[in-house]
């Protein structure tokens, strides 16, 4: 089973999702992983509360550039009320595959970012 998902990240690394940026987004945020110097800028639009599209871009290996599109697919059509409670747990899941403690904040990057998205768009506490 674990060879299916590790398939899954490669592909996403491969092919990201949503990789590029938007024409007009509401928000833009850069994030960094200082450890290893994974950048991602994450851009997103909204109408009524709710992420009506998401694009980002940046350098990075291979799970942190698969975490980014596998978030990006997951947060179009979500509230931006729901994408702030997202967890770390739920970025996990969402990879599939065991994280080592190296490769945490590789992992969590995009959800860092979005979460300082929306702390930027809503006021919304940090949670990671």
């Amino acid at each position: 089973m674990t060879d299916i998902y590790q398939a899954h990240i490669l592909d996403h690394a491969q092919h990201p999702r949503n990789k590029g940026t938007l024409a007009n987004p509401d928000v833009s945020i850069k994030g960094r992983n200082p450890s290893c110097g994974d950048t991602l800028v994450l851009e997103l639009s909204f109408l009524n509360g709710t992420i009506t599209d998401v694009a980002f871009d940046g350098i990075g290996c291979a799970i942190s550039q698969a975490a980014a599109s596998i978030l990006s697919e997951r947060l179009r059509g979500m509230t931006t009320a729901d994408a702030a409670k997202l967890q770390a747990d739920d970025m996990y899941q969402l990879l599939g595959i065991p994280i080592t403690d190296s490769r945490e904040k590789c992992a969590l990057l995009a959800l860092r970012t979005l979460h300082d998205a929306l702390g930027a768009e809503t006021g919304a506490p940090k949670n990671v």
